[in-house]
């Protein structure tokens, strides 16, 4: 191993070394890595699930199916709308099971309501809308009775979908 202290000049005078020696940073890198390579894994622990995949499918809209819009105003208070109509969630349990109640009847009783003729509730959330608001009005919807709420989304732009 050679050692280099500094460079002579024609005087004999010794110059003092200017260059930097990068060996003590590179081995303390090396170490920092190995060590976060193991305790990663340790430190992170989940269960195992499967995500769904992310696709498109077009709403079928049946004059059956509730559309509700859900919106935050600028003082952070819930706005649940039932159609174009704006309801406290007291309305919207009223509205709820009297829908709930036509349906049935229409379609002959309980023995003749099926997982196809059962109404649906399309929640159309906005994005800056507080999960409170739209969990409330999931809530309120299942509480009525209504087993099927999903979500109105847009689809990402050229119908690319990606697996999130």
């Amino acid at each position: 191993m050679a050692m280099n202290v500094g460079q002579e000049t024609e005087g004999g005078e010794e110059v003092p070394m200017s260059e930097i020696n990068v060996t003590p940073m590179v081995d303390v890198m090396l170490v920092l890595m190995i060590i976060f390579l193991i305790t990663i894994p340790v430190v992170i622990q989940t269960v195992p699930v499967t995500l769904p995949d992310v696709r498109f499918e077009p709403t079928t809209t049946k004059p059956e199916n509730v559309s509700l819009s859900v919106r935050a105003n600028e003082a952070g208070e819930c706005e649940v709308y039932w159609n174009l109509t704006r309801v406290n969630s007291e309305e919207l349990l009223n509205m709820a099971v009297d829908k709930l109640e036509t349906e049935i009847e229409r379609l002959g009783g309980v023995e003749n309501l099926t997982e196809e003729t059962m109404p649906e509730a399309h929640i159309r959330g906005d994005v800056n809308t507080p999960y409170r608001c739209i969990g409330g009005a999931i809530f309120t919807m299942q509480r009525a009775g209504f087993a099927r709420v999903g979500f109105i989304s847009q689809p990402p732009p050229g119908g690319v979908v990606e697996r999130l």
